[in-house]
């Protein structure tokens, strides 16, 4: 999808709605800017330390920052009041980044004007700054190509109009081994043009929704490794108005973690991976994805691809893998579960949770 309506009808939208509709999270219509699991203990602990106002004014669909990265270049795609940003400062310490980049000064004035508050709070000045710009020109806002360790984001890329430059302007960004971290809105399938221009629906991250397929092949296309689903949770749109817009449309907050390759991935051979326990708050395992959970001191079998990821991305301090002298009691690679059947899962476990097969009703 190269765009998504007229650009600048959509930012205005966007902006209008984020800088003046909204005073809070309490008036959004739907799930879509509140939903996801709760944070790890490290990051909720983290972000009681943020200030109010940072907190109140915060939009986001999941928990897009890892642990583990003390001293890493992180950028933050929309970053809004700032909260994600001040969380990623508390964990990147002293000698890591954080930058975030915005288009809606009224969010910008927040993120900015809290950052000494923070510090007085951390003990020390952060290297945190805010910077006005479209997540879609990069290079405009002033972020080096080759600059970012770890990019993340949360629920905004659905707002961009053009969704294929946002992915290109990241890969630029990253380091290779880096990492784009991020959660946002994706739909079970293409949305028709009444969605996609509906001001409120594109305000609430709906409207701008890409179906998940289409996502996926185009960050293959851009040059990342194939895309991986960390999380996934059922959107519920509140509103009966909004309900009968979307029909039979199913809306889900998706945590993907796109890696840019250092290394290609190996042709066949077997590969074992081992978890060495030693990111603060994954001491027992650590979840690469759906399908990877690695006990700490516990070899696994993993296919080349992971193998890559796990040797020369910023997570390879973490991790031993090696060529596997025997597969005798390995077993075999993780699968990689499609992700219309995650879909599904988190359709059907809403719906359980409410009491119904059609959360809609």
């Amino acid at each position: 999808m190269a765009s998504l309506g007229d650009s600048n009808t959509v930012y205005s939208s966007v902006k209008d709605y984020y800088g003046k509709v909204l005073e809070s999270s309490k008036d959004l219509k739907t799930s879509a800017c509140t939903a996801g699991s709760a944070p790890h203990p490290i990051i909720r602990q983290i972000i009681g330390k943020v200030p109010r106002a940072v907190n109140d004014k915060f939009y986001g669909c999941g928990n897009p920052i890892p642990l583990g990265i003390e001293g890493k270049d992180v950028l933050d795609l929309g970053s809004g009041s700032g909260r994600d940003c001040y969380v990623a400062a508390a964990l990147v310490g002293r000698e890591g980044s954080v930058t975030g980049v915005d288009m809606t000064d009224e969010q910008l004035k927040t993120a900015r004007e809290n950052v000494d508050e923070f510090g007085k709070t951390l003990g020390y000045a952060p290297k945190l700054r805010f910077v006005t710009g479209y997540i879609e020109m990069l290079d405009a806002a002033g972020i080096a190509p080759a600059s970012v360790d770890v990019c993340i984001s949360n629920c905004v890329i659905n707002l961009s109009p053009n969704k294929r430059l946002v992915l290109e302007g990241v890969h630029r960004a990253l380091r290779a081994g880096g990492e784009l971290y991020f959660s946002d809105v994706y739909a079970d399938r293409q949305l028709p043009e009444s969605v996609r221009t509906h001001d409120v629906l594109l305000g609430e991250c709906i409207g701008g929704a890409l179906y998940t397929g289409e996502f996926e092949q185009m960050a293959v296309d851009i040059g990342f490794a194939r895309p991986r689903v960390l999380s996934v949770d059922h959107i519920a749109i509140n509103d009966r108005e909004l309900q009968q817009l979307v029909g039979d449309a199913k809306f889900f907050s998706i945590t993907y973690r796109l890696f840019k390759p250092q290394k290609p991935s190996a042709d066949g051979g077997v590969f074992t991976a081992k978890y060495l326990g030693t990111i603060e708050g994954h001491t027992d395992k650590y979840e690469l994805d759906v399908d990877h959970v690695f006990e700490t001191g516990t070899p696994v079998r993993v296919d080349p691809g992971t193998a890559a990821i796990l040797s020369s991305s910023w997570l390879a301090r973490y991790f031993a893998v090696d060529v596997a002298q025997t597969t005798g009691d390995l077993g075999s690679a993780a699968k990689t579960t499609a992700t219309e059947s995650l879909l599904d899962r988190a359709y059907q476990a809403a719906a359980a949770s409410c009491g119904t097969s059609d959360s809609f009703d």
